[in-house]
This record gives C-alpha cells, sequence and structure tokens, in this order.
C-alpha cells in the first residue's frame, strides 16, 4: 500500500524542513510526499527550492495565495498513493501517528479515518481553551447535520482511500475545507472511522494561522454543504 502525503504550506520557514525530517522518518514503507506551497512570502519558497525539494516527491507551487482548501485541492490531484494523508506543515501532528490512522484502512473497515485530538489517552499540549470549545461546538453543529458521531471533525489528520477523495469535488478555499470535506464523505455513505491522535497545539506567537473569522466560515460551511447544495 502507498500512502500519499499532502502537505499545505504557507509561510512556514521555520517548521517545514523539521515536519519533512519527521514524515520522511514515520513507519510507513511506501510513502510519497506532497508540498504544496500557496505563495508564502516568508523564505519557504526558496528554501523549498533549494534544500527541502530533494527529499520529497513533489512540490507545487501556487503563484496567489488562496488558502489550506486550494492548496489540499492542488495536492489531492497530484496524489497517486493508494490512501491520501493530509498533514499539516506545522508541527501539531505528529507523523508518527500514521500507523494507528492508517490501521483501519488496512484491515479493510474503513474508506475515510480522522484523528482525533479529544479521544484515546496520546499526549496532547494545554493551549486555548476557546479554541476547544470553537471546535467542539462546530463539530456539534456538523454531527447534528451529518448525522455521524465525530468527536473531532477540525482536525487535520483525515485520511482517506484515493478513490473517495476521486468521488468528491473539493469547493473550498480556506479553513472551510473541513467542515466541506465531512459533509460530502458522510453523504457518499462510506465508511468513516476515528482513532485518538496526539497534538502538540501552538500559539499564535509560534504561528498559528486559524481565527474567529474562519470560524463563521465553518458555520457558513456547514450550512451550505449540508442543506444548501442538497
Amino acid at each position: 500500500m502507498k500512502l500519499s502525503v499532502v502537505i499545505p504550506c504557507y509561510n512556514e520557514v521555520r517548521t517545514i524542513r523539521h515536519i519533512v525530517d519527521r514524515v520522511r522518518a514515520a513507519p510507513v514503507a511506501e510513502k510519497e510526499i506532497i508540498i504544496v506551497d500557496d505563495c508564502s512570502r516568508d523564505g519557504t519558497r526558496d528554501l523549498m527550492r533549494s534544500e527541502i525539494a530533494p527529499l520529497v516527491d513533489k512540490v507545487l507551487f501556487h503563484e496567489v495565495n488562496q488558502g489550506k482548501g486550494a492548496a489540499l485541492r492542488t495536492g489531492f490531484r497530484a496524489a497517486t498513493g493508494d490512501v491520501v494523508v493530509v498533514q499539516d506543515a506545522d508541527l501539531e501532528y505528529d507523523p508518527q501517528d500514521y500507523p494507528r490512522l492508517l490501521q483501519p484502512i488496512l484491515e479493510g473497515k474503513a474508506d475515510v479515518v480522522f484523528g482525533s485530538r479529544f479521544q484515546g489517552g496520546q499526549p496532547h499540549r494545554v493551549v486555548y481553551f476557546w479554541h476547544m470549545v470553537g471546535n467542539k461546538v462546530l463539530t456539534l453543529l456538523s454531527n447534528m447535520a451529518t448525522n455521524i458521531n465525530l468527536t473531532d471533525m477540525e482536525t487535520c489528520y483525515k485520511v482517506f482511500r484515493r478513490e473517495v477523495l476521486q468521488r468528491i469535488e473539493i469547493e473550498e478555499n480556506r479553513f472551510g475545507f473541513e467542515p466541506e470535506i465531512t459533509a460530502k464523505v458522510a453523504r457518499l455513505g462510506v465508511v468513516i472511522y476515528e482513532v485518538g491522535i496526539s497534538y502538540y497545539g501552538r500559539t499564535y506567537a509560534e504561528g498559528k494561522k486559524i481565527g474567529w473569522r474562519d470560524g463563521f466560515r465553518a458555520l457558513w460551511a456547514i450550512a451550505k454543504y449540508n442543506f444548501l447544495r442538497r
């Protein structure tokens, strides 16, 4: 089984080499690493060309900043693996969790796996209370709309059989991707599993990007892709 790791990247000059090294060291025998740089302006692009490109399979560049969803759309189209996982370019999520995430798919039980920060006994850094509340509220509203019982809809770690992704058109350009893909996966009627993962959250001083505007966009995406598109 070949795993495609899609890494959307924007202004991550301090972390991108570290995450690439961690992905390369992840205990998965065959993997393809795809980075999509979403028009970084902090030196990430230069680092990508000089240092990162030889270490990965594909580096794709956006000439205009479009957002995480747009970067993932580009990366998914380039993926050739049997299974595709989303990996953020920061250090919040640990690629050592890949075997745990892949297990339900390898055992033939699941088509899609979500990695939950709120489930299981893995280590978690203690960060923002209101972010946690916001995540739980968005997950609750998404669950009410989709009638599935996730504990962490907004998680980065989403793993798909590639044929599932090929049935979905990603429309959201920014963080609305999370509720959009959840709604569209739920509508397909595929088998979804959730497993506990570790989480090393970062602060805004350390480069965290998601904000309250993205929360409102997520609310709109929940309504749009669960109700208005029906």
